[in-house]
């Protein structure tokens, strides 16, 4: 990941997810997140940024690619 999206995530990306109403799906992945080691619990941090940010970037690809659609 760039610098920028480290930065995007730690400044945007995660406060956002840490404020969300919590659903039974976002539940189950914090207990799997107390019931790790802090090698895994420091790779599966890792992967929920990977993630998140690219599913924030596909996001923004999306919106993009419906902005001609939503001219008329």
């Amino acid at each position: 990941m760039t610098d920028f999206m480290r930065w995007l995530y730690a400044n945007y990306i995660k406060p956002q997810l840490d404020e969300a109403d919590s659903t039974p799906y976002e539940i189950s992945l914090s207990l799997l997140d107390s019931c790790l080691d802090e090698d895994l619990k420091t790779q599966y941090g890792r992967a929920l940024e990977f993630y998140a940010g690219h599913a924030f970037l596909l996001g923004l690809r999306t919106g993009a690619g419906l902005g001609g659609a939503l001219k008329y």
